[in-house]
């Protein structure tokens, strides 16, 4: 990566999210540095109430309502990210062309909600599918929240939704950062998106698995690499970036966040939910190595850990195995804070921590009052900040389920 012309280096300008605890960078960094969580109980049909993280957005600030209930929550949010995104970066298509503009999003799951609203509301016509919407077609194909952004913004150039789990969200950048490195677009809003505390199915999958979170004050539920974990949290979220090659963010004078070195997929071919640590530290390696560095290069480890007995304890087997006993990188974990994001989790999490290149701040990770000895890694900030005197390099994990497994990396902006 290191070799790279201007034109083939891709960085992160503009960010656009909103999250449990905020709807702006600025905000939620703030929140994660001063170890703040909104997460509460929330009302399901056929469940009793359960911790889950709801994001609070000003929702009509660039569609209006009308537009909103036509469309679906997800698109909602996302319109909300790529429009953050991009007025954060300062673009306002004087510069770049719609017709170059590509839209990748992320997702774990679309159409689930909508579908079970629609179930739920013909109920009380004995199930008659006269009553069934006519928009529920367009609101549950896959590619319905990057349309919807395409459609509020005006973009012509290309947009689908990559699905890939909790690992949509790196997935998604991975897309665009390849895109604009074969020219087939000149910028790309990335990102990932989540409306599944509105499906109740989703809860109760999780808790029929034994994996749903349970704690009676919601804000101490989310708990990874404690001793008294016992499940996820689930959120909704979400989180767009806007990325351009490095030649036409330094000739535009763009702020840049950070540029994006080195990134891998890969998968278990094991089990439909059972992660698997040898398989994740090999995803991490191939990340490395395409970016050029060594694990010691390495400032900050994001941890996906999602606060499930073996997930937390086979990524740290991972991280382990690739980075040894070294005192660095350090390490924390954005869930704590705010659930599990889904689809979103792996943006919003990379998000939190990119200001660390300007403050040098690790934000800590929450709930953590017992570690548990299999997660016991030497770099895990817990409880308050860690102050460093430089961060360069940002490593942020992300798996899913049925074993697929992300690794990306983010790098202080060099010469």
């Amino acid at each position: 990566m290191k070799n790279l012309s201007l034109q083939e280096r891709i960085v992160i300008t503009g960010v656009g999210l909103a999250a449990p605890n905020a709807s702006s960078l600025p905000e939620f960094r703030t929140k994660l540095l001063a170890g703040q969580s909104e997460i509460r109980m929330t009302d399901l049909r056929y469940m009793n109430p359960t911790p889950a993280g709801i994001c609070t957005f000003d929702e009509t600030r660039y569609r209006k309502k009308k537009e909103n209930k036509r469309g679906t929550r997800a698109g909602c949010i996302g319109v909300y990210c790529a429009n953050e995104a991009l007025l954060d970066a300062g673009i306002d298509f004087r510069e770049y062309d719609r017709a170059r503009t590509g839209v990748y999003i992320g997702l774990t799951e679309h159409g689930t909600v909508e579908t079970e609203n629609e179930v739920y509301n013909i109920k009380q016509y004995g199930y008659n599918v006269d009553y069934w919407t006519h928009h529920h077609n367009p609101r549950t194909v896959l590619n319905n929240p990057p349309g919807e952004i395409t459609m509020n913004l005006g973009i012509t150039g290309p947009h689908y939704s990559v699905g890939a789990a909790c690992a949509a969200g790196n997935a998604a950048l991975i897309q665009g950062t390849q895109m604009l490195r074969l020219g087939e677009v000149d910028l790309a809003l990335c990102g990932g998106i989540s409306e599944c505390v509105g499906s109740f199915g989703i809860f109760a999958s999780f808790r029929a698995q034994g994996a749903l979170a349970e704690h009676p004050d919601p804000i101490k539920a989310s708990r990874p690499f404690d001793m008294a974990r016992n499940g996820i949290v689930i959120s909704e979220g979400g989180c767009v970036f806007t990325l351009e090659c490095l030649d036409k963010a330094l000739e535009r004078g763009a702020r840049i966040y950070g540029e994006i070195t080195g990134y891998a997929m890969n998968s278990d071919a094991r089990d439909f939910v059972l992660p698997f640590g040898e398989r994740q530290a090999e995803c991490m390696e191939m990340a490395l190595k395409r970016a050029g560095l060594t694990p010691e290069q390495v400032t900050i480890i994001n941890t996906h850990a999602t606060g499930t007995r073996q997930g937390d304890t086979e990524e740290c087997k991972a991280i382990r195995q690739v980075f040894g006993g070294r005192a660095a990188p350090w390490i924390n974990n954005t869930k704590s804070n705010i659930g599990h994001a889904m689809g979103a989790a792996g943006v919003l999490e990379l998000a939190g921590n990119l200001p660390s290149f300007v403050d040098n701040l690790v934000h800590p990770t929450i709930n953590l009052e017992e570690l548990d000895p299999e997660c016991d890694l030497p770099g895990i900030v817990a409880g308050s900040p860690k102050q460093l005197d430089k961060v360069d390099a940002i490593l942020n994990n992300s798996f899913g389920m049925v074993g697929i497994n992300s690794a990306l990396i983010v790098e202080r902006l060099g010469e």
